[in-house]
């Protein structure tokens, strides 16, 4: 063998060395984000969708949870269709949504307007509206249940003070509702707020100055300025506020369990009732199923929402 050839073989072995070396980086660079996040991948298939499987599996059976699931087919929700206990929690669901989305958004829009300012203790003030939005939903519940109470609450004591008559907020169905309500705009005016004065600090003041100089009022400076340059932030908010109202259970559950009645009952808790007190988890399933279709929406549509947003910027 001549020393020519031996160079080229060793040339040869240096360029395939080479190029495995190529491929074995490329293939670490395209694999070390996978195993990053294989934790969390696990995390969610045994927590999330799992669960999700099993329970559309489910939807198909007739299941108590001690015995062995019977298959029904499309039974569970055809029943659904009938189920006028049903509807009246979707109704609920719907009539809660419609009063807290829009209240908690034109409020928490309004505050952080006015927090948006040079003030005294500003800082001070957005921390106290701020603050229910980290406080635990089932202690928000209990101090609200305080508050409502017909016989020793706060509200109805301070009404006495004042000459008018208590109330009875959360035994009856025309005030027990309301007194939800209310606790919930408490709970999110904050967050809305928070939002809203991130996206206002996001908003250039040359707009304002050149509005000011177009000789703009203020309202006007609001009106063609800083509210287009919110659709973004304020159908965010929407999308977000909305799937928090369909999914609310643990606030009503403390305050009134569902009553007076079935008035207060939204759809998540007429779910657990299903599971776990009558013991119909192949009915509660579907239903499990109704509702992830609705918040799946509500999702969807706002990573649309977002895409576009990105894309604006």
């Amino acid at each position: 063998m001549t020393q020519a050839t031996t160079l080229d073989m060793e040339r040869a072995g240096t360029r395939t060395t080479g190029r495995q070396g190529v491929r074995w980086q490329r293939f670490k660079a395209r694999a070390t984000p996978y195993v990053f996040i294989a934790p969390n991948l696990v995390l969610f298939s045994v927590f999330i969708f799992f669960p999700l499987f099993y329970a559309f599996f489910i939807s198909f059976h007739e299941w108590s949870l001690i015995d062995t699931p019977l298959y029904t087919g499309t039974e569970n929700y055809e029943r659904l269709l009938s189920d006028r206990q049903f509807w009246q929690a979707l109704g609920n669901t719907v009539l809660y949504s419609l009063a807290t989305v829009p209240t908690s958004l034109a409020i928490g829009l309004g505050v952080a307007i006015g927090l948006n300012r040079e003030l005294f203790a500003r800082t001070l003030l957005r921390s106290a509206f701020f603050l229910p939005v980290v406080i635990s939903s089932v202690a928000t519940a209990v101090i609200a249940a305080w508050l409502f109470n017909d016989n020793y609450g706060v509200i109805n004591a301070i009404l006495g003070h004042l000459g008018i008559r208590p109330v009875a907020w959360l035994s009856t169905t025309q005030w027990a509702l309301p007194s939800i309500i209310i606790t919930t705009l408490w709970t999110r005016i904050g967050f809305c707020m928070v939002v809203y004065l991130a996206a206002l600090q996001s908003i250039s003041p040359s707009y304002y100055e050149a509005a000011r100089i177009d000789g703009a009022t203020r309202w006007q400076q609001f009106r063609y300025v800083t509210w287009p340059l919110l659709r973004p932030t304020t159908f965010l908010l929407l999308i977000l506020n909305v799937i928090h109202s369909f999914q609310v259970f643990d606030l009503i559950f403390v305050m009134t369990g569902g009553g007076p009645g079935f008035s207060t009952t939204m759809l998540v808790q007429y779910i657990y009732q299903a599971a776990f007190v009558t013991s119909e988890m192949g009915y509660a399933s579907a239903m499990g199923v109704v509702l992830f279709a609705l918040v799946l929406v509500f999702t969807l549509i706002q990573w649309r929402v977002n895409r576009r947003t990105e894309q604006f910027i």
